[in-house]
């Protein structure tokens, strides 16, 4: 018998530890989101105390995404024999002294400083805590596991960026930013108290690592990871434009809506979380049809005329307010599936495999960023949703054609099974 880490035993695989051990991870995911995406709610806030443009504050998500994808793979390598909780400890002290810098930032260069550290180690974090929650749990439940720590992102968008935003509108930005630096010292003292040390298999112990760059089903995985995640922040970055001006939600509502959007997302995980697990590729393909459908649907509304807007539930209100929970729903619950899919391709070096994933999603983001700014400015909000679909369209024509590219968890054990 060969063992590559050890875990804990199980009478099953929701024990009251394993389950409190997924929810710091969860936590974990929610204290760096929230960081990550705190400017957005609170860029009036920065641009008006350190006397810069709003422009150039925007700039602090594009350049957080372009760290943290260029630091990931190096970062795993480097910390590839530390113990997993030593390293998921790692990134949470760096996130504590990131936002302590940040939170007492006299000019925009130090806040930026302050926001390179906590890039360097976005994807470090994401890199260890899906393969830390699926060592958790037998293989038939590493995509539940997955999900169960994604759990965290959700709530970052549901809870943390408005949260932040009204802390940001009636305290100012440094209370909001030194919130989250105390929010993730609690979730450092319990991932301490409560996550395995996982130690890694000495140098020449265990199985040999494949090569990733000669693995070509995890970097198919990635390739089309990059181009669903290029597809969906290509207008998920104005979707507060798009919720505006395209489906016709304004003011309080508006707000409402993301909210909404947010909690479909989190609904559909938990509904999807047995799927991703035992039939990944019929989850995935219904989730980029259910995406490419949303785009659709958007374009199609913003190419007709919305100039007569009133604040009624008119049917183009229904069917674009139906469209925005859609997305939510199919586009986060997609996100834990896909790396999951990705530990998979490397049973040997999950963590590895994983980095490579995180290194394309956040390259996603930064391309999306960008080329949704270029196609906004433009063609407007049409090409911008247009340009979406097309991408996501793409995506799902190539996860169908594959037939190896994902592999349903019964036809994993029955393969190891009838190896044995």
């Amino acid at each position: 018998m060969t063992v590559d880490i050890p875990s804990p035993p199980h009478s099953g695989p929701w024990t009251p530890r394993v389950a409190l051990a997924l929810a710091v991870l969860a936590a974990a995911a929610f204290v760096y989101v929230t960081a990550e995406i705190m400017p957005i709610g609170a860029l009036p806030a920065i641009a008006a105390d350190l006397q810069v443009s709003e422009a150039t504050v925007g700039t602090l998500l594009a350049s957080y995404a372009v760290v943290a994808a260029l630091a990931t793979v190096p970062l795993v390598r480097w910390t590839a024999r530390w113990p997993r909780r030593t390293t998921l400890l790692f990134t949470l002290i760096c996130l504590v002294v990131s936002q302590l810098i940040s939170a007492l930032a006299p000019t925009f260069t130090v806040l930026v400083t302050g926001r390179v550290l906590c890039a360097l180690t976005h994807g470090l974090m994401w890199s260890v805590i899906a393969p830390i929650g699926a060592r958790l749990v037998p293989q038939t439940h590493a995509g539940r596991a997955t999900a169960a720590v994604y759990v965290g992102t959700g709530l970052a968008l549901v809870v943390g960026s408005p949260l932040t935003a009204i802390m940001s509108q009636s305290w100012g930005w440094r209370p909001a930013v030194a919130a989250i630096a105390v929010a993730a010292v609690a979730v450092l003292v319990a991932a301490r108290l409560t996550v395995p040390l996982m130690a890694m298999p000495a140098a020449g112990a265990g199985p040999r690592r494949r090569r990733h760059h000669h693995n070509r089903r995890l970097l198919t995985m990635s390739a089309l990871t990059l181009v669903g995640v290029t597809g969906h922040f290509i207008s998920y970055t104005f979707i507060v434009v798009i919720i505006r001006d395209v489906v016709g939600v304004h003011g309080t509502n508006l707000a409402w809506l993301m909210v909404a959007y947010g909690l479909a997302g989190l609904t559909a995980m938990a509904l999807l979380a047995r799927s991703g697990d035992r039939r990944p590729k019929a989850a995935i393909v219904g989730c980029l049809g259910g995406l490419s459908l949303v785009f659709a649907v958007l374009a199609g509304l913003a190419l007709g005329d919305r100039h007569a807007l009133v604040p009624v539930l008119t049917a183009p209100v229904l069917i674009g307010i139906v469209a925005i929970v859609g997305w939510g729903a199919t586009a986060t619950a997609m996100s834990p599936m896909l790396q999951s899919a990705a530990m998979r391709t490397s049973p040997q070096d999950p963590d590895g495999a994983s980095s490579l994933y995180v290194a394309a999603f956040q390259v996603g983001i930064m391309a999306g960023s960008l080329l949704g700014g270029l196609l906004f400015s433009h063609g407007g909000e049409a090409v911008m949703l247009t340009a979406s679909a097309l991408l996501i369209t793409s995506a799902l024509a190539c996860v169908i054609a594959s037939r190896h590219l994902l592999f349903d968890v019964d036809h994993v054990e029955v393969g190891v099974s009838g190896g044995k």
